[in-house]
């Protein structure tokens, strides 16, 4: 494979960069006649659909521009043109937003009824059919202009927590060296936690931990007070607005009933000892005389060190979702040939791994493979991105294309776990299925049991503080620690210094957000299951059918009901006990192979 194929080709977007300033200039008048609308957006059925195609043109345009900027910046990140454009773009998008802050509003001022009048006025407006009801849906959460005002810049406070958070804990900590395996100097930080955690040496493993954990204890009480702050945030915006609690507000912007969050940690607990008899496994395994939160992540069996070359990953991949459909794995070969992906690490290169999706162009992928089993899997996970972003525009208007966050990461999942039990049908050495195995189980580990135990402790944190419970750093480290007995079981050993993990977690300042984690892979192994047995769905159709009905929908209805296209009922316990029977088995499996 030659240097050039090895990476994506952007003139699919624009075929020159001044195309791409034509574009800028584009956007720019494009905002112009919006702003020229201002007053008048729905004073008639003809000026509502004026603006709001021309408000769907004006960001079609700035995505467009925008994703060219970025992708090429990504893997150039060195080269001062590539930074200007970029910065150039970004800097638009923020003048569109501040420029276009009427356009809601001024939709707002409408009802129902008066848009389902416009609607027979002008059929084409049953394209924002959907996206109007959830505007009409928020309408009785919106204020009074002047409150709307005070509460914009209330905001910019509300985003001050997670600032003083990351001045804290990036600038302001000092995380202690410490002597490494080798007796090499190595620094107790978050940039060495995985390769610390994964170490085989347990006084090792011990020593970085409670050096880590213990910075974060040695500034609890301004830590505290900052998430304190968050959340008397969170309280106080929800309460402005009416909403029943801040979880309600947060859930809210994706139209996720409550009962889905009540559900999944209900379900969980109930069903908890599976986690714990797998906690339990691994400290057999290991030989230990008790377990601790430092031995959870050494892997149980020395990495095969099976290497992959990405044609050896492309074909594995091609073969696993090759179950999906020949419509579904030519779209894939397109990905691989017509080079919508950039494969290797190389100088200058944005690090992980992430796909996007380009409305009137198609979806592109960003890799750094190096022939890992973990790459392997991180390519099929893309995939899954670029999969779901291609049917989805490719069906769907623009207005309806984009889907939430709720389901963003299902097709990702849905394609591991396929490549998964793809995998484990091979006949492998004892060695590589311990190792996948494990690989599965420590996934599901940190998706579906820890961010359910995040959830958890941040619904019990919002609940105290809006019954006004005085809030401190001994409370929320029992708390915790209560948390951490209930979850990991009698086995397991909560060391005073794992009191301090939530110190360090970031998401609780985007609240109520972990949860998706775990209910998004729980909707994927749900649906994968179906696939994988060739179940049917209601009405005839196979799983597979319901699967690309989810996939071409986009964001054209609400999440919860995209999913029962699929089969899957996120307001019921049953995708949740699918992962976690999906978890159980692996465990099964695991201790049968050991």
């Amino acid at each position: 494979m030659s240097q050039k194929e090895n990476k994506w080709e952007l003139s699919h977007i624009y075929e020159s960069h001044a195309k791409w300033e034509n574009d800028i200039d584009e956007v720019k008048k494009l905002t112009q006649q919006v702003v020229e609308m201002n007053g008048s957006i729905t004073t008639s059925a003809q000026d509502l659909l004026k603006a709001l195609k021309t408000n769907d043109k004006l960001y079609l345009t700035l995505a467009k521009a925008y994703s060219y900027a970025r992708l090429q910046f990504d893997t150039d990140m060195g080269n001062d043109a590539a930074k200007a454009r970029f910065e150039k773009t970004d800097a638009l998008a923020s003048s569109v937003s501040d420029r276009l802050a009427f356009f809601e509003p001024q939709l707002l001022q409408i009802n129902q009824e008066t848009f389902e009048q416009y609607k027979k006025d002008i059929s084409e407006l049953e394209t924002y059919a959907h996206s109007m009801e959830k505007l009409f849906q928020k309408k009785k959460h919106v204020l009074t202009p002047e409150m709307e005002e005070v509460l914009a810049k209330m905001a910019s406070l509300g985003n001050s927590f997670k600032k003083v958070f990351d001045d804290i804990t990036v600038n302001d900590l000092v995380f202690p060296e410490i002597e490494d395996e080798e007796g090499n100097t190595i620094v107790a930080n978050e940039a060495n936690y995985r390769k610390c955690l994964n170490s085989y040496n347990r006084d090792f493993r011990e020593k970085y931990f409670k050096a880590l954990l213990s910075t974060y204890g040695s500034h609890q009480n301004s830590i505290s007070s900052t998430y304190y702050g968050s959340v008397k945030y969170d309280v106080f915006m929800a309460r402005s607005r009416k909403y029943k609690s801040s979880r309600d507000m947060a859930l809210s912007g994706n139209f996720i009933p409550l009962e889905v969050y009540d559900n999944l940690i209900k379900t969980v607990r109930e069903n908890i000892r599976v986690l714990q008899d797998y906690i339990a496994l691994r400290k057999r395994v290991l030989g230990l005389d008790n377990i601790h939160f430092y031995d959870l992540f050494v892997p149980l069996v020395e990495d095969a060190n099976i290497s992959y070359t990405f044609e050896d990953a492309k074909a594995l991949v091609l073969e696993a979702l090759s179950i999906l459909g020949e419509d579904y794995v030519q779209t894939l070969k397109r990905a691989f040939d017509d080079h919508w992906i950039d494969i290797y690490p190389q100088k200058g290169k944005r690090s992980g791994a992430y796909a996007m999706g380009i409305y009137d162009s198609h979806p592109y992928c960003l890799l750094n493979f190096s022939g890992t089993l973990d790459d392997v899997f991180t390519l099929a996970h893309e995939l899954g991105h670029v999969m779901h972003s291609y049917y989805s525009n490719s069906n769907q208007p623009f207005t309806n294309a984009q889907y939430t966050i709720f389901t963003a990461e299902v097709a990702s999942t849905v394609n591991e776990t396929i490549l998964y039990h793809h995998l484990l049908q091979q006949n492998k050495s004892k060695r590589e299925k311990t190792h996948l195995v494990s690989m599965h189980l420590d996934s599901l580990r940190s998706t579906l049991f820890r961010q359910t135990f995040f959830a958890d402790f941040e619904m019990q944190v919002h609940d105290m503080v809006e019954n006004e419970q005085p809030i401190t750093p001994q409370t929320l480290k029992s708390k915790y620690e209560d948390l951490y007995n209930v979850y990991h079981g009698e086995d397991f050993v909560v060391d005073e210094e794992l009191n301090y993990e939530w110190l360090r977690i970031p998401h609780f300042y985007r609240a109520f957000y972990v949860y998706q984690y775990a209910t998004g892979v729980s909707a994927a192994i749900s649906i994968a299951g179906k696939i994988l047995s060739g179940k049917q769905l209601s009405g005839n159709n196979s799983a597979i059918d319901g699967y690309k009905e989810f996939l071409k929908s986009g964001g054209s209805d609400y999440s919860i009901n995209l999913l029962k296209k699929a089969g899957v009922d996120m307001s019921s316990p049953q995708p949740i006990l699918d992962a976690i029977n999906d978890f159980d088995k692996a465990r099964r499996e695991l201790e049968k192979i050991i």
